[in-house]
């Protein structure tokens, strides 16, 4: 929670000024009672209408002075409150992006969107409460209790009972809700999972008619998220009547009590009305209070999981040296490297090594889940090597900063991955000061010439991941992107298993004579694409199964040699 604070810094004074002004409201508030005591006391008694008017004027004065106050309160912590969470927002979307992959994969994309949404929204409009009520409501309750004090003080015991047990009612819903909020935006997180894996998975429940399977699912998902809200709705829901009955219970026995000193003459009419007046005020600031308790129990409950997310540390360690220009001839180098994920009993990858040098193209090949991917992953440096050591440019790539390492390297995921927006501002990812004619060249050496087709040609606007465009083309225009950073390694990932096998043949000929100067690690299930690669790389169930090129491994790897005969039986 501490970690949150620091977002209120540039704030400071507003959460000094807003209470101050809520302040001053509530003096005016608890001011009234005794103006309302004078008139029935003095200006009704005596029949004086000058007095009357004149105390009602002022009255009128003050809650024009009271309202300007609030106001102005108002004004300011919404301010404060929309900027914190502004300022909030941006800190953990910035923070999670500094996350390694291990991170990420632990935590889960659902609960960080919730979070990141939800949560900072909830924590939002707990300071704007807090700062709205938390100061008034306390300050009207023992603000009325002082008066009623200097009033009679033995009427005041029944305030000094009171208190405590409402004070209790608190504690109770407090204690029993906080947890149950907690856990509701938990069930909130699987829900937000479940949809947008079925959104995402759309077609796949359409082909196999899974439709009514994953609703029943998410029905269940939807009701016990109910359940679980209806059982704090309904603890907080006693909050208020509970209150209402307390706070009327004494203003009976105030008026009951009261009559009694007003026929003895220990109080006068207008006291007894001013009492009546401190009690309804105790009730609504009471009610009030009531309500800030749920905001702030639910604002709590969010906060503790925002905070949760910025003090969870990346496992990553960067490096702070920058990537020399004059490059080593050892571009990229393996030793006995390994890797497991995170909570995984076998070795994702385990004693790879292998050298490559500038303008060589490394091909990889294997199996599914023999970690072909999980290698591309480890040059980038999105998970650290368990065991072994990976060298970039000649150096450790621990001891490089991620940002100057990743300006180097070009990379084309496995799945197509486009932004919405325009083709141009997509190709701009990779180097925002690229010229149009860049452009042009890195789409014409992936084969995206399509886009000199399309109206608005760099134009043309992409919907969401891309999805006006085949899955050929999304490949096509992720390889160019990459490109367009005239990166030092390129790592193509499984980048052109949408392609027809003509396009692919120009897509590698166009890279083996206009990108020369590049090392490419070339990831692939097709033996064809991979068969003028200086080295290939067969892989199988994490372990190299065989190094070398084309000629050798069918000479001496029975793998490839399986991949390569299977495949060209089928003619694939």
């Amino acid at each position: 929670m501490q970690k949150l604070l620091k977002f209120l810094k540039p704030y400071k004074r507003i959460c000094i000024i807003a209470p101050i002004c809520k302040l001053s409201e509530a003096i005016l508030e608890l001011i009234v009672p005794v103006i309302m005591a004078r008139i029935i006391d003095i200006g009704i008694a005596n029949q004086d209408k000058a007095y009357i008017f004149k105390m009602c004027g002022l009255i009128v004065f003050m809650g024009i002075c009271g309202l300007s106050f609030a106001l102005t309160c108002q004004y300011l912590a919404a301010k404060c409150a929309f900027g914190y969470g502004t300022d909030l927002r941006k800190a953990l979307y910035e923070h999670i992006n500094q996350l390694s992959e291990t991170e990420i994969d632990r935590l889960g994309t659902s609960t960080l969107i919730n979070r990141i949404t939800n949560d900072v929204t909830a924590s939002q409009s707990g300071v704007n409460m807090f700062i709205r009520l938390a100061s008034r409501a306390p300050f009207l309750v023992i603000g009325a209790i002082i008066m009623v004090l200097i009033l009679d003080v033995k009427l005041a015991l029944i305030f000094l009972i009171i208190a405590p047990i409402v004070g209790l009612l608190l504690y109770f819903v407090m204690s029993r809700t906080i947890p149950l909020y907690a856990e509701n935006q938990k069930k909130l997180d699987i829900i937000a999972r479940h949809t947008g894996e079925n959104l995402d998975g759309v077609r796949v429940i359409r082909a196999f008619s899974r439709q009514k399977q994953e609703t029943d699912i998410f029905r269940k998902e939807c009701e016990d998220l109910e359940k679980s809200m209806l059982i704090a709705g309904k603890i907080s829901a006693v909050l208020n009547p509970l209150t209402f009955m307390v706070m009327n219970l004494g203003i009976v026995a105030v008026l009951w009590f009261g009559g009694v000193h007003v026929n003895t003459g220990m109080l006068s009419q207008g006291d007894l009305t001013a009492f009546t007046n401190y009690m309804t005020q105790i009730l609504l600031a009471m009610v009030a209070l009531a309500n800030l308790i749920v905001i702030l129990t639910k604002a709590q409950a969010s906060s503790l999981r925002v905070a949760e997310i910025l003090e969870t540390e990346s496992s990553m360690q960067e490096g702070k040296e920058p990537v020399e220009e004059n490059f080593s001839e050892e571009i990229i180098a393996f030793e006995g490297v390994s890797f497991s994920y995170a909570g995984a009993g076998d070795k994702a990858l385990e004693n790879i090594s292998f050298n490559l040098k500038k303008g060589q193209t490394l091909g990889i090949i294997g199996g599914t889940g023999s970690g072909k991917s999980t290698l591309g992953s480890l040059i980038i440096r999105s998970y650290d090597a368990t065991e072994g050591e990976i060298r970039i440019f000649g150096k450790n790539i621990q001891r490089y900063a991620l940002k100057e390492l990743r300006k180097k390297i070009g990379v084309v995921p496995q799945k197509a991955v486009l932004f919405t927006g325009t083709i141009r501002e997509n190709l701009q990812l990779a180097d925002e000061a690229i010229t149009e004619p860049d452009m042009w060249k890195a789409l014409n050496i992936a084969q995206a010439e399509f886009v000199k087709n399309l109206q608005y040609q760099l134009n043309t606007h992409l919907v969401q991941g891309g999805k006006n465009l085949s899955g050929g083309q999304k490949q096509r225009l992720t390889i160019a992107r990459a490109l367009a950073g005239k990166p030092e390694i390129l790592i193509l990932d499984d980048s052109m298993s949408a392609l027809d096998y003509a396009t692919d043949a120009k897509l590698r000929k166009e890279l083996n004579e206009q990108c020369r100067e590049i090392t490419k690690v070339i990831i692939s299930q097709r033996a064809t694409s991979l068969m003028n690669a200086d080295v290939i790389l067969v892989l199988d169930e994490g372990k190299c199964a065989g190094i070398g090129t084309h000629e050798e491994l069918l000479e001496n790897c029975e793998i490839y040699q399986e991949i390569w005969n299977s495949q060209m039986q089928t003619g694939a």
